[in-house]
């Protein structure tokens, strides 16, 4: 494979994200999945010629503006689930969506991370629906499943269940409600396969339809702070602050990640709290917008 086809590879890969869409959601997640997968076995066997690639790389849509990548971004994390211990050094902030193949696909990477890194690194989940009607569900169970300390169970249950056995809890359209479209927490049923899952998982069920109400505050304000970062899909990153997007393996993320390791474990040596490293030089001093 020569440079050119490698470069168009790479470009396609980083364009691997879930934009905002609400038409025909459940064909276009197939799609989606199909062609991520596709050009992952290109990928491994070498199937792109100099000629694709320069096509490939002639024909690639202009993008919507995003955070750069040279600069720190302070993305506020209170009240997102994460794991990985609070003093860590470094912090992956994964902005994503219940019914994105994409975010599927990058699980096993963010798994990747913390068994390399340990405790030197955390992943906060951050919500940002991009298929409000099939995947707000999902981010309001995930969030009220953390209420109860049970987010990982849960996450687990919505993608190995809910979105590989495409078990999505759906609005009912304003046509079949006679008037306003009714949202499934709302219902006197009740998200009937996320609250399965609460079942399964082994949480107070009652609670978690409460706190599915309660959790559409912090989902819109995870939206609104992304928002303001200038990410509009998902998958994407921030890295100790610094932005990467698509459905990229461990490889991508190891170079940033060694680099914040090193600055961190820098200003850490010379006395900043290691519990206090990511507010103090990430929020307090990234840059608050686009």
């Amino acid at each position: 494979m020569n440079k050119l086809a490698v470069l168009t590879i790479i470009t396609a890969m980083s364009a691997a994200a879930c934009q905002q869409d609400t038409k025909g959601l459940e064909h276009k997640i197939d799609d989606l999945a199909k062609t991520q997968t596709a050009m992952m076995e290109m990928m491994k066997s070498g199937k792109f010629g100099g000629g694709a690639g320069a096509a490939g790389a002639q024909q690639q849509p202009n993008r919507r503006p995003e955070p750069d990548k040279a600069k720190t971004y302070a993305v506020p994390v209170d009240g997102d689930a994460f794991e990985g211990p609070a003093t860590a050094k470094v912090t992956v902030v994964k902005a994503y969506d219940y019914a994105c193949p994409y975010c599927e696909k990058v699980r096993p990477t963010m798994d990747e991370l913390r068994k390399k890194y340990g405790d030197d690194i955390r992943i906060v989940y951050k919500q940002l629906v991009v298929h409000p009607q099939i995947a707000t569900a999902g981010a309001l169970a995930a969030c009220a499943a953390d209420k109860q300390g049970k987010f990982k169970e849960v996450d687990n249950l919505l993608w190995d269940k809910g979105f590989k056995g495409r078990q999505f809890d759906k609005d009912v359209p304003a046509a079949e409600a006679g008037g306003q479209p009714v949202k499934c927490w709302d219902s006197p049923e009740g998200c009937t396969n996320v609250v399965g899952f609460a079942k399964e998982a082994g949480l107070n069920v009652e609670k978690f339809k409460a706190d599915m109400k309660s959790c559409q505050t912090l989902i819109q304000k995870d939206a609104r702070e992304l928002q303001a970062l200038g990410v509009g899909a998902t998958p994407s990153f921030f890295i100790n602050g610094r932005f990467i997007s698509g459905a990229m393996p461990i490889e991508n993320f190891i170079p940033l990640v060694d680099e914040e390791l090193k600055k961190a474990s820098e200003k850490i040596q010379k006395g900043t709290p290691a519990a206090d490293y990511y507010a103090q030089e990430i929020v307090a001093k990234g840059q608050k917008t686009l």
